[in-house]
């Protein structure tokens, strides 16, 4: 078996005295892999390296090699993250967690489901605020509020507030102005991520949605349109809401920490 290099240079700096006990069990902790038959390899150190849980990926995988997947994590790590995951195939999986004594929760507007062990993750002091243009984008804007709440952050939200009807945003964003960092999913032209960029001193996120039709339909106009912006704001990819929710989440953390 080939050596595991991070592993030993671990173990050396601890023999030489320059790494406690304390600091070589965390770092250890965070290489940790947990092999499932010849299909997965399950990454249990995330949340310590990264300061992110490991999330499970639910499209195009196999039915029988989801749920051994999410519950084998959940006995091992306290706590797993299922995404995009439909209703009807989240139900097998809760079904086998019940009798496993294990809790969950799907959450029907972000499609997502979560199977713990244990109690929801401690707060850290971050805000997060989530911004919709219009309902179509929901779906993804909530998928980033579960995310982000995984992550320790609240989440604030102020959903259809878009271009179209320019004067629902300026109220709207009262309540959310004490927030580290700013979401906002829009479809269709996109606007309203460069809109709130220019309004707000805090760093916005854009994730354009695949709203749309015709000519760079399916969020192509959207995506387009935030790279194109000439307010300053970072943009993830179409239909992106677990990139922008851990990202954003990251951000508030080190705002807290500030």
């Amino acid at each position: 078996m080939l050596k595991n290099r991070a592993l030993q240079d671990l173990l050396d700096q601890y023999k030489k005295g320059d790494l406690s006990v304390e600091a070589a069990a965390v770092a250890i902790e965070g290489l940790r892999l947990d092999r499932i038959g010849d299909f997965a390899c399950m990454d249990l150190g995330r949340n310590v390296r990264c300061g992110m849980p490991e999330v499970v990926l639910a499209e195009g995988k196999d039915p029988a090699h989801l749920a051994t997947i999410a519950i084998r994590h959940t006995q091992a790590a306290g706590r797993c993250v299922i995404t995009r995951i439909e209703r009807d195939q989240s139900g097998p999986i809760r079904k086998s967690a019940d009798q496993l004594g294990i809790t969950s929760e799907y959450h029907e507007a972000g499609r997502i489901l979560v199977l713990a062990t244990g109690p929801a993750p401690a707060k850290n002091g971050g805000i997060v605020a989530v911004i919709t243009a219009g309902t179509s984008d929901i779906r993804v804007a909530e998928e980033a509020k579960v995310i982000a709440e995984e992550m320790g952050c609240e989440v604030r939200t102020a959903y259809d507030v878009g271009a179209a009807g320019i004067h629902r945003l300026f109220p709207a964003l009262k309540p959310l102005l004490a927030a580290h960092v700013f979401v906002v999913c829009a479809g269709r032209e996109g606007t309203l991520p460069s809109i709130v960029a220019g309004l707000v001193d805090k760093p916005v996120i854009g994730v354009p949605v695949s709203v749309g039709y015709g000519y760079m339909g399916g969020g192509q106009a959207a995506l387009a349109s935030m790279l194109q912006s000439c307010s300053v704001l970072s943009v993830v990819n179409i239909d992106a809401g677990f990139t922008a929710g851990a990202f954003a989440a990251r951000i508030a953390r080190m705002g807290v920490q500030l």
